[in-house]
């Protein structure tokens, strides 16, 4: 067993999201040794935050690895895929035995497996480290979600619970969720449960400007005010009541109106939807978000749109703008529990399969300070996955009791009226759908088996007998 000097880490790229992690760890009493390809930008980073504490500069891999005490953390914050085996290969060679690298990006979870596997065969130690939280969570306290190594983040648990968020029960966001690629698994999961409820909230905004007619200060009062609720409260809501209120500083318009309509993405939401396909989870809020993103920056083909015919029915009569506010926080709120779930769902599947040992309790916990889907939802997520059987039975009852009676009818009337209007809703939509598919008693796939049979000679199960490989016959 190494004992690694928690007052030290070294971290290679300057990025927003580096530099910012950088500065955390300086300002929690670690000496850090930064490193930068570019130098400019190193200086640049010197010239602003390095008073900030024990922060100092390299111009090379061997300089930076030679500033560590043995066993050496270095913390690589640089563009996933390629880029981060580069690093690892060029810096590795300056490296001893029982030394940690630590891949902070958002990297792909397979990517952590196999560096995982390589760095142990050479007698280094690898961290595969999710974090979250933006430029502002990384420099004041991030959620983080390891896994790799188990001994070595036992050495770097103190450092990295000193720069995590508070969970607001006196934890850190921050554990050890299992070996290899667990950690990136579940920061990918995030992100992916990240671009679910960003699309849902847009679909509110969508139906409560085009149907309600809502002004942007009233869109802003309203999200606020969902924000502020005991049941809604989010980041995502805060920053949204926030976006809704910013003036364009190139003119007089409000800036959310200027905004062009094409919505980016880097990769996680896809790999999520990926990985749910590979292990056989439906998570089709998620996917509908993903593909709503797909849709936007799709200008050819929504431009071919503008031809498509429509007929639209308008007699169904809206509610006045308070009584539609009410409707569609209700849609909200069940529609955004079903992504949370579903994200949660496709984590226990890829841990019973790969077995990594996830608590998904702790990684709702580690949820709920620092990242950008923190949300008072998840105590309530928490608790209905405790071990404590009396705790998760109340937990999961109180969360089922959401979608009774009004609420779930006020879901399926939002549905009907943006339909009834030609406007597009696919994550409410498909969470809809993802309910009634659980409740139902019979899907129609039955037809679906005897299509692929007739076809094909696929064979099916049969309700009244035993066994596979029935076939009709047609």
């Amino acid at each position: 067993m190494y004992t690694l000097s928690m007052n030290q880490l070294g971290v290679i790229g300057l990025g927003t999201m580096g530099a910012a992690l950088a500065r955390n760890a300086a300002r929690n009493g670690a000496e850090v040794s930064v490193y930068n390809r570019t130098q400019g930008i190193t200086d640049e980073f010197m010239k602003e935050y390095g008073q900030e504490g024990e922060i100092k500069a390299f111009k090379s891999y061997k300089d930076l690895v030679q500033s560590l005490a043995h066993p050496r953390a270095i913390l690589i914050m640089v563009k996933a895929g390629y880029p981060v085996d580069k690093v690892i290969n060029d810096v590795r060679e300056f490296l001893e035995p029982g030394d940690i690298i630590i891949d902070g990006g958002n990297s792909l979870y397979s990517d952590s497996e196999r560096r995982f596997e390589e760095l142990e065969k050479k007698g280094l130690r690898f961290i595969g480290l999710g974090v979250s939280g933006g430029e502002e969570g990384a420099l004041n306290g991030p959620s983080m979600m390891a896994g790799g190594d188990s001994d070595s983040y036992k050495e770097l648990e103190d450092l990295l619970a000193s720069m995590a968020a508070d969970d607001g029960e006196g934890g850190k966001c921050v554990s050890f969720l299992g070996e290899g690629g667990a950690g990136h698994f579940v920061k990918m999961v995030h992100n992916g449960i990240e671009y679910g409820v960003m699309q849902i909230i847009a679909e509110c905004y969508d139906v409560l400007k085009r149907i309600g007619g809502f002004t942007n200060e009233q869109l802003s009062e309203t999200f606020a005010a969902w924000r502020d609720s005991d049941e809604l409260n989010s980041y995502l809501l805060e920053i949204t009541a926030d976006i809704f209120t910013k003036k364009d500083p190139e003119g007089s318009e409000d800036l959310i109106d200027v905004i062009k309509d094409s919505a980016g993405q880097k990769g996680t939401g896809k790999w999520t939807t990926q990985a749910a396909h590979d292990f056989g989870v439906a998570i089709p809020t998620i996917n509908a978000a993903v593909d709503a993103r797909i849709i936007s920056g799709s200008e050819e083909e929504r431009e071919s749109g503008n031809d498509f015919p429509v007929s639209v029915d308008e007699q169904d009569p809206i509610p006045p703008p308070k009584k539609l506010n009410s409707i569609l926080r209700n849609a909200y709120e069940l529609s955004v529990i079903l992504t949370y779930l579903q994200g949660l769902s496709l984590i226990k599947k890829a841990n019973e399969e790969k077995e990594w040992g996830i608590d998904a309790s702790e990684v709702a916990r580690i949820w709920q300070g620092g990242c950008i889907i923190r949300s008072v939802l998840l105590k309530s997520l928490q608790n209905s996955l405790s071990s404590d059987n009396e705790v998760a039975s109340a937990a999961k009852e109180e969360l089922i009791n959401r979608f009774s009676g009004d609420p779930q009818k006020d879901w399926r009337r939002i549905v009907t009226y943006a339909s009834s209007r030609g406007i597009p809703i696919p994550a409410i939509s498909a969470s809809l759908s993802y309910w009634d598919s659980l409740r139902s008693d019979r899907l129609p796939q039955n037809l679906i088996q005897a299509q692929r049979d007739f076809f094909g000679a696929h064979g099916f199960e049969r309700v009244d007998k035993e066994g596979e490989g029935f076939h009709g016959g047609w």
